[in-house]
């Protein structure tokens, strides 16, 4: 497995591969519209606006609700859209991949509906709907500009692997490529069916629950390889190690777990890690420039090519407008929105780097990352932060889920302007809908209203709240950041980057490079050095954001995907093509990949659909 900053090898989609949008495609049944017409985009848009993002949004109200998570709902768009796309072929993969898109933009939004929740907890005037939807609606906007911004480096360039975006591509190819389909559907279908065992024995079975069991999370493992999963557990296991001593010198409470300190550690890698990366990339980022006259015009696929003037302009415009409805409107300081709009800038980027390797978006720990650093600027007032770490959170949640469907579109080759388009949509629906939402869930379950933190013996039923109790949590600290939290806030910051930099300078020597390529002995160098000794702080930075078991599953993922490659390897040329063709299948279709994508998406349908269910029954 490749370094997560390293490009991984073959994974480029064909450079012949050309958008279904620019040709006059005839579908296999007459009453469809061909492909790249009005009626076509007419088609899609409807279905993902009006079906596929609202039973992904309200499922993802509903479990922000009552446990805390949610899951947005881009496997099922991506089955569902495969099925209204069928009738195109294999170039129905890009028609699916444009309403999953946009049905995911609607999801990540609807699930913002808990800020609404924590601005009720802390006592705030609630402002007419209107206002709060024009407030989102503009964040979203310059969200899926910021992520889209990123994307050339964090997809094309550093090429992260995105799991669920590897999950989404599978699917979409096996369900309208007939011989995709052929290869993959028995594992495909397999690892979902695994999954969602899984997730049932989880919800059913107190033993399988209390050990942490996770389909996806093995899933993510098995995507990404023991190279990022062994550092997480490594991690997980010094900081479990050391959780006596943190309680001793009280950087933890008597009872608290390693993570309460842990994610902050792990967040502050991140950072250290993005700035020897950055810093680089901007050198390169120069070169490119002035060897860009050079270049040939059509160097770059049609499909990639993005107008960045008017990305730019789109980003400053709606980021200038969010600023506008902010003070206008809801009568915030300008001084703190704009501080929201920078580490926005910031926390797309670093927690699109998380996502793109472990497949988890840490949203939450990067609003109470916000909120102390406001602290420490001398912020005092706690709606105030609210509202600017709204900003954050929102941009998080819409710009990496941007960053992962486009990691699905480079799979593909799908057009990414037209997926702009159809993310816009989205985040358009998905500002309607999560303050629509929020209204409806909290007046009829009035348990929703009462703050859990002031109220810990409520009777709440199944409204546990989880994602707002964190929120209200980091906010009422405002003011009284401890030099605790800043003593390990400035221990990641070295961490990631001392280790970042000595990993460069290692990978850059060419007597290392040869020798860990040239042998066996060489191979198990490598491993040890990029797994152990020096393990990308990105990767390590997993084990403190998460629970201690969740960590080991993620690390039992990448395990058995490694030990299946080496015990495969000698069979590989053999089985690396479909039967009865001699045409390789692409590299993320490997039975590791289709497995573990498997394992995801059948966890994430059986959460969606309990989801739906458990909403429908209380509705009734």
């Amino acid at each position: 497995m490749a370094s997560p900053v390293q490009p991984l090898p073959n994974t480029e989609p064909p450079s012949s591969s050309t958008p279904p949008d620019s040709e006059n495609l005839q579908p296999r049944f007459g009453w469809l519209p061909p492909v790249g017409t009005w009626k076509y985009h007419l088609l899609l848009s409807a279905v993902a606006l009006f079906i596929l993002g609202p039973l992904g949004g309200i499922a993802a109200s509903y479990m922000n609700f009552s446990v805390g998570f949610f899951v947005g709902g881009q496997v099922l768009a991506g089955i569902l859209g495969s099925a209204v796309t069928y009738g195109y072929g294999a170039e129905g993969k890009h028609g699916a991949n444009y309403m999953q898109t946009m049905a995911a933009s609607v999801a990540s939004l609807c699930a913002m509906s808990v800020l609404i929740q924590a601005m009720v907890w802390l006592g705030m005037e609630m402002p007419p709907a209107w206002h709060l939807m024009l407030f989102v609606g503009c964040v979203g906007m310059f969200a899926v500009g910021v992520g889209m911004l990123y994307t050339p480096l964090l997809v094309d360039r550093l090429q992260l692997d995105y799991p669920s975006g590897f999950a989404v591509a599978n699917i979409l190819r096996a369900l309208t490529d007939k011989r995709l389909l052929k290869a993959s559907i028995s594992k495909l279908g397999g690892g979902t069916l695994l999954g969602a065992i899984a997730a049932w024995m989880t919800e059913k079975i107190a033993v399988v629950a209390a050990i942490g069991t996770s389909a996806a999370t093995l899933g993510a493992g098995m995507i990404v390889g023991s190279r990022i999963t062994i550092p997480a557990v490594l991690m997980a296991v010094i900081g479990a190690w050391q959780v006596p001593h943190l309680r001793e010198i009280g950087w933890l409470g008597p009872e608290d777990p390693f993570r309460k300190i842990g994610f902050l550690i792990g967040l502050a890698m991140i950072c250290g890690a993005a700035v020897v990366d950055l810093s680089l990339l901007a050198v390169q980022a120069v070169a490119r420039v002035k060897a860009q006259a050079d270049a040939p015009k059509d160097e770059e696929p049609a499909w990639k090519k993005v107008n960045l003037p008017r990305l730019l302009a789109w980003v400053l415009g709606w980021g200038a407008a969010t600023l506008v409805v902010g003070t206008a409107v809801l009568g915030q300081p300008l001084g703190w929105l704009l501080f929201g709009l920078g580490l926005a800038l910031l926390f797309v980027l670093i927690n699109g780097i998380s996502y793109g390797i472990t497949d988890q978006n840490p949203i939450s720990s990067a609003f109470v990352i916000s909120i102390m650093m406001m602290s420490l600027l001398g912020l005092k007032n706690p709606l105030v932060a609210l509202m600017a770490a709204t900003i954050l959170l929102i941009s998080t949640s819409v710009g990496c889920d941007m960053q992962q469907d486009r990691s699905t579109g480079w799979r593909l080759g799908t057009n990414r302007v037209i997926q702009f388009r159809y993310q816009v949509m989205g985040v358009i629906m998905g500002a309607l809908l999560c303050v629509g939402l929020a209204r409806v869930f909290m007046t009829a379950y009035p348990a929703l209203a009462i703050n859990q933190l002031d109220n810990p013996n409520a009777e709440v039923g199944q409204w546990g709240s989880a994602m707002t109790y964190k929120l209200v949590g980091a906010i009422r600290d405002l003011g009284s950041l401890s030099d605790t939290k800043v003593k390990a806030m400035l221990l990641g910051l070295g961490l990631g980057f001392g280790i970042q930099a000595l990993r460069k300078v290692l990978h850059a020597n060419q007597g290392y490079q040869r020798y860990i390529k040239g042998s066996r002995a060489g191979f198990a160098v490598g491993w040890t050095m990029d797994s152990l000794l020096l393990a990308s702080p990105y990767a390590s930075s997993f084990g403190g954001f998460v629970a201690f078991p969740v960590a080991l599953w993620f690390g039992a993922g990448g395990v058995i995907a490694s030990v299946w490659n080496t015990v495969t390897k000698k069979r590989a040329p053999a089985s690396a093509s479909s039967p009865g063709q001699g045409e390789a299948l692409p590299e993320d279709m490997s039975t590791m990949s289709l497995v573990g994508g498997g394992l995801i998406a059948g966890e994430s349908l059986f959460f969606l659909i309990a989801g739906l269910i458990g909403l429908a029954s209380l509705l009734a």
